[in-house]
């Protein structure tokens, strides 16, 4: 095992860039929370086994493609930074570093580096998001529990929990708003099957029932974000009573194929032309804006006005 590097700071700690890049600064609500190590601390080798993961750990979804791809890193160069843990009840538990503890695992190492911190839970609870959030390892979902548990857990308002992780507090809030969401469609968001920009236009629809069967057309339909605005706007006025007819199809994203092709249209006929195809079926249209221009587009086509 390579012989982990020392006085790295705030890099060193969660696991980020070498000496040589160094982070940008953090805000100081993030560097009190994840504070270069005192002069007592040092790394040391711990025992794998002894390690277990931390209950407050916001992160829940781990790729075993990435954590194999960490696992032949740490296999030809070694953990080069050690892991964050706390002493209880004789074991250790995780701080920060929980991919490179679940790589060794995969390893089958017996030690590990470490360094051993004192933390209460909320300390731990904010390193282990400000870890997270750092490198983008977490899920919207994910994020949004981990403002959560701050808030309800330690009784912080929104605008502390954006101080603590550095974030302004409109991100916080919009976030805490995905956990609004029907259970389905934040599963999907869990799965990446839907992305944050179409949940935060679902989320305009207060029933669940109507989030779900957003949710379902925009994934049968492969709707943009601009269409999924359309969508909600017609179940919105469904949801007000305002219409009471079924739904209308949605017109699904446009491929690039159909795109082409109503350019070379244009091109051919000198004027605007709108072609809309879905699964062998659709419409040509044609515009003109004078006889002239109709005559001149009959003519083209091989038609004749009698």
């Amino acid at each position: 095992m390579a012989k982990p590097a020392l006085g790295r700071g705030l890099g060193a700690l969660l696991g980020g860039d070498s000496v040589a890049n160094p982070p940008p600064p953090a805000p100081a609500s993030m560097a009190a929370a994840a504070a270069a190590p005192e002069p007592r601390e040092r790394v040391q080798p711990a025992a794998l086994e002894r390690i277990y993961p931390c209950p407050f750990q916001p992160r829940k979804e781990f790729s075993p493609e990435a954590l194999r791809e960490l696992a032949d890193s740490i296999k030809e160069q070694g953990i080069v930074q050690p892991l964050i843990v706390r002493e209880r009840d004789g074991r250790l538990e995780l701080i920060a570093g929980e991919r490179r503890w679940r790589a060794a695992q995969l390893l089958g190492l017996a030690e590990v580096p470490v360094i051993v911190r004192q933390a209460d839970d909320q300390a731990v609870l904010e390193l282990a998001l400000i870890e997270n959030l750092q490198r983008e390892n977490l899920n919207a979902l994910e994020e949004a529990q981990g403002y959560t548990q701050l808030i309800e857990q330690f009784r912080l308002t929104q605008e502390e929990v954006a101080t603590k992780v550095g974030k302004s507090r409109a991100v916080v809030a919009n976030a805490l708003r995905l956990l609004k969401l029907a259970p389905p469609i934040q599963d999907y968001i869990r799965q990446g099957r839907l992305s944050v920009g179409h949940a935060k236009v679902v989320l305009g629809l207060a029933a669940d029932a109507l989030q779900r069967l957003a949710a379902d057309r925009i994934l049968k339909d492969g709707l943009n974000v601009r269409q999924t605005e359309a969508l909600v706007a017609r179940l919105q006025a469904r949801e007000a009573g305002t219409i009471s007819k079924p739904l209308a199809p949605a017109q699904p994203a446009r491929d690039a194929h159909t795109a082409r092709l109503e350019d070379r249209l244009r091109q051919r006929l000198g004027t605007k032309v709108h072609l809309r195809y879905v699964q062998g079926k659709g419409a040509v249209e044609i515009s003109f804006f004078s006889d002239a221009e109709l005559e001149r587009l009959l003519d083209l086509l091989g038609v004749t006005a009698d």
